[in-house]
């Protein structure tokens, strides 16, 4: 039980890694990107281009994809989601299922229908683990990915509570009207946060490629993550997410005791009733108030 629980804290590492880009823009932008899981394998893709063409290792192309996946966040907010707040709450949403649609479909035409993996780029690192008392082994790299994710939602926290970058993207989130009265520049702000969101993607794209293989499609697997571990932990603190993302591991890695096809529904369970207790919880109704901030809902970015 003592290894499972290990384990299943290491995947849940992954989760929050991929889920701290889905709960930031929602958090700071109240936008729901379901384009988000695409961008993660587009990503992918990208540092396996770099790295098979040059010969490079996935974590020096990934350093070069970074910039550019933060260049098609402020894209994408400028392009799509600036235009698409305009008209309420649902229109971001399908907005970004319509990109992620159009991403998938233009991976599949580019590479086709054959999996790819960054691990043969990564030698020995790809297996390589650490021995624990009691004949426990971990392996080095779900490690790596956590303390990654931990290293990232911290710095996205602490950007967030302690600098007037922060200051600007909640005050924006949170009015934006208001923001540019005070001489807030509220495009800007709403820009650089889409751009930290999906720079964080491009890190997540490249621990899924690392883990194991990735294809055009496999763009909602991810999302369906990412949303569940952000669901479960709730989007009011990044910190929450990554709680989240190990409950759910955890509750997937159950399931896959008790029934062999149990790993995904073991999941999908304790995502429902986080949902179902969520919404009770906040007597509104809205998934929306259930897990936005105190301070966004009311209008105060302090």
């Amino acid at each position: 039980m003592i290894n499972i629980l290990i384990q299943a804290t290491l995947l849940g590492g992954y989760y929050a890694l991929i889920a701290c880009g889905l709960a930031f823009m929602f958090q700071v932008m109240r936008v729901i990107n379901l384009a988000h899981g695409s961008l993660a394998i587009v990503s992918a893709y990208l540092v396996w281009v770099v790295s098979d063409t040059f010969g490079l290792s996935p974590f020096v192309a990934l350093l070069a994809i970074i910039p550019v996946m933060g260049l098609a966040g402020w894209l994408l907010q400028r392009l799509v989601l600036e235009r698409a707040v305009k008209g309420g709450e649902l229109l971001p949403v399908l907005s970004t299922f319509g990109l992620a649609i159009v991403l998938d479909n233009l991976l599949f035409q580019q590479f086709g229908a054959n999996t790819r993996s960054l691990s043969p780029y990564v030698g020995d690192l790809s297996w390589e683990a650490f021995e624990l008392p009691g004949n426990i082994y971990v392996g080095k790299l779900p490690v790596y990915i956590l303390i990654a994710a931990i290293v990232i939602i911290g710095a996205l926290d602490l950007l967030l509570k302690k600098t007037a970058l922060g200051r600007q993207i909640r005050a924006t989130a949170a009015d934006p009207v208001t923001a540019g009265l005070v001489g807030v520049d509220a495009r800007r702000a709403a820009g650089v946060a889409a751009a930290l969101a999906t720079m964080t993607v491009a890190v997540s794209g490249v621990a899924l490629g690392l883990r194991g293989t990735f294809d055009a499609y496999a763009g909602a697997p991810q999302l369906l993550f990412a949303f569940e571990a952000t669901i479960i932990g709730g989007a009011r603190s990044l910190w929450g997410v990554l709680g989240g993302a190990i409950i759910l591991a955890v509750a997937q890695s159950l399931g896959a005791q008790i029934h062999p096809q149990g790993f995904l529904l073991g999941g999908h369970i304790a995502f429902l009733m986080f949902l179902f207790f969520r919404i009770w919880r906040s007597g509104k109704g809205s998934i929306l108030a259930a897990f936005l901030p105190a301070a966004l809902r009311k209008g105060d970015a302090q």
